[in-house]
């Protein structure tokens, strides 16, 4: 395969951004071109939204809908044109964290499914879910927190993405919860087996 798209998703705390980076680390490594991407992106709706996670004034059907334009805008302007160049793409979140975090905070999950069904879908889609604990602990290492990053709410969202991984059986779960080369070297294995 000359281009493939990859998404780590994951809930707060999981490692995803870690885990991307090493990953498109890897994939350099073995000559790949690689695009490392991330969502919500730091295009214009991106960044509004990063700052709208601090005020959390909009409701959550609004939100969910503002990550999906960030998505189209993503698909249009960064995924599309390099797969179009045969390049690999890893990008920390896509598609399952809005149906995740949009379900935890009360909007449809059918309607956010039928909302992102028309995104490309990725070759390969890898949660990251070490024990909530293990979320939860290193959430309260960060200086700084979002309105999503509270426990109760944390506790909803990983229950999600179990769910989500449980009825979708193309998506690869991995442990990140101990030391990050061995989670590392799971994901590699998962991705390796598609090259």
């Amino acid at each position: 395969m000359t281009a493939m798209f990859i998404v780590l998703e994951g809930p707060d705390g999981a490692g995803t951004t870690l885990h991307s980076k090493l990953l498109a680390e890897k994939l350099v490594a073995e000559g790949k071109q690689v695009v490392l991407t991330a969502e919500p992106t730091d295009g214009a709706i991106g960044s509004w939204i990063r700052g709208e996670l601090n005020r959390g004034a909009l409701p959550a059907s609004a939100l969910q809908l503002l990550f999906c334009a960030d998505r189209a805008e993503h698909v249009e302007k960064v995924i599309k044109p390099a797969l179009a160049e045969g390049k690999f793409v890893v990008s920390d979140r896509y598609t399952l964290s809005t149906i995740a975090y949009g379900e935890t905070f009360g909007v449809d999950r059918e309607w956010l499914k039928t909302i992102n069904e028309a995104f490309p879908k990725p070759d390969v889609t890898i949660l990251a879910l070490p024990p909530i604990s293990v979320c939860l602990e290193r959430l309260g290492r960060r200086e700084t927190r979002d309105m999503f990053e509270k426990e109760e709410l944390q506790v909803k969202i990983h229950a999600a993405y179990k769910k989500l991984a449980e009825e979708q059986p193309q998506i690869h779960i991995v442990d990140t919860g101990g030391e990050k080369a061995v989670g590392a070297g799971v994901i590699w294995d998962l991705v390796r087996g598609r090259l």
